[in-house]
This record gives C-alpha cells, structure tokens and sequence, in this order.
C-alpha cells in the first residue's frame, strides 16, 4: 500500500528525469519502510497516504510524506505537517527533510519556517529550528 501512494505522488516527478523502473523503485522503498517507522495517513476511514517520522539524537527527521492526488492541495499536508512540527517542538528538536529539486512541494515548507541549508544535483535538504 505505502509503494502505491509513493508512485501515485512521486511517478510525475521521477519518470520526466530518470523513467519508473518498477524494481527498482519498489526496493528503494522497501530500503526506506524497512530503515524507518510509517504512520498510515487516514481520512474517513481511508488510507490517503503515509509519512515516516524519526526522532534521532540532535533532530527529528520527516520522509516519505506522500498524499494520494485527490487529497494534495486540499489542506491536508498542511495539518498533518503542523502535527509533526508540534511533536517536535515538544520534545525540543528541529525538525529536517530533502525533497526533489523539481517537486513544488518546496512552497508548503517553507510557509512553515523550513530554510534550504543545503542542496545537491537532485535534492534542496531543509531544516525548521524548534518553535
């Protein structure tokens, strides 16, 4: 289920670079689910998407935040992303992410306090300090 709404939220950005390779895009996320905990995103009683949060010793790292497309745009990543934001300030860590280059999902970031602290050919990696 978690590889199905990554395609669905990451295929559109992936195959104008690189293609989708099936293989190996399911064993990049197997490496990924198997290296970190998933939360299920539900909505009435829905799977609507999945995001991995890690609490890890200097900061809070969010991945694999995926929303199915009838559900982006809508406010929802908004909430959730306040949610893991505010779990982080309450335990006293900022919080860190990276994103494709391309991807507009760069806007909902930085609207909630995230800077670019570096970046390489593919990836902006981010860091919003605790509240």
């Amino acid at each position: 289920m978690t590889f199905e709404i990554k395609r669905d939220a990451m295929a559109q950005h992936i195959i104008p670079r690189w293609g989708w390779d099936e293989v190996q895009q399911l064993q990049i996320h197997r490496n990924h689910f198997d290296a970190k905990p998933f939360f299920r995103i539900d909505l009435e009683g829905r799977c609507v998407g999945v995001v991995s949060v890690l609490a890890i010793s200097d900061h809070v790292r969010l991945g694999e935040f995926y929303l199915l497309g009838d559900f982006r745009g809508k406010g929802l990543g908004t909430r959730i992303l306040r949610h893991c934001l505010s779990c982080a300030d309450e335990i006293g860590l900022p919080v860190r992410l990276e994103y494709l280059k391309w991807n507009p999902v760069r806007h909902l970031y930085l609207r909630h306090g995230f800077s670019v602290i570096s970046e390489n050919d593919i990836h902006y990696f981010l860091e919003r300090p605790i509240a």
